[in-house]
């Protein structure tokens, strides 16, 4: 079997239950600025176009033709305005709302901490995330995740977005690794896998919701724990 030295890991999705603690914080927000009275039929009305929505802006945040301030408020903006509800002020408030409130969420995929126990003593192990830098760290902080890697690696510090063969050079670089014992490991096709497969890492394919693949990964699990049976 290959020997790897580093082993850098996606955080959102992968080891960060995302899904689980955005639901807490949006639920959280929509009580606290009471949206129902504003307008908003049910929570479940506002997630459904906000997760829509927000996932469209992501794209356009990823390809750059939007600012991460612009996708910031306009994700809420936009859902507000989707109730017809027009407050410049109230979509500024809940765009730092959720930036202060979803890292503190904690929520983890099952093993996550007892995988990394164990891997951190055999890698130096790396996150390599797209999420914005100052919402990434506080998530690891909070989570305890920060003392098991060495280099964290947001792709506002490189300029460009996995799959971008620009973040994983400098996150080699970062991490003074080379291509041929590093592996990225994480939970989306096109960004983690494809991406790095194209700058020529191996990948391991962190597939909870087994997906319908579009790509062949050099490893492919279902759980955090089967990442113990490669490493």
């Amino acid at each position: 079997m290959k020997e790897y030295k580093h082993l850098f890991f996606d955080l959102d999705r992968t080891l960060w239950d995302f899904e689980a603690n955005s639901l807490v914080t949006l639920q959280e927000i929509f009580d606290e600025r009471k949206l129902k009275e504003r307008g908003v039929p049910s929570f479940d009305d506002f997630l459904m176009f906000y997760k829509d929505y927000n996932h469209k802006l992501w794209d356009l945040y990823k390809l750059g033709e939007i600012n991460k301030e612009y996708l910031s408020v306009e994700r809420f903006r936009g859902t507000l305005k989707k109730f017809s509800i027009s407050d410049e002020n109230l979509s500024v408030n809940i765009a730092k709302d959720y930036v202060t409130i979803s890292p503190t969420k904690t929520k983890l995929f099952p093993d996550t901490i007892d995988v990394l126990d164990i891997l951190s003593k055999r890698y130096h192990l790396h996150i390599i995330t797209n999420g914005f830098s100052e919402v990434q760290f506080t998530k690891l902080k909070n989570s305890n995740l920060d003392i098991y890697f060495e280099q964290i690696i947001t792709s506002e510090m490189v300029g460009v977005q996995k799959p971008n063969s620009k973040v994983f050079e400098f996150s080699l670089h970062q991490a003074k690794a080379k291509q041929v014992d590093s592996v990225m490991i994480g939970d989306d096709q096109e960004v983690d896998i494809i991406g790095a497969q194209k700058f020529g890492m191996d990948q391991v394919f962190v597939d909870f919701h087994r997906q319908k693949l579009n790509c062949i990964p050099t490893w492919h699990v279902h759980c955090l724990k089967d990442l113990l049976k490669i490493f």
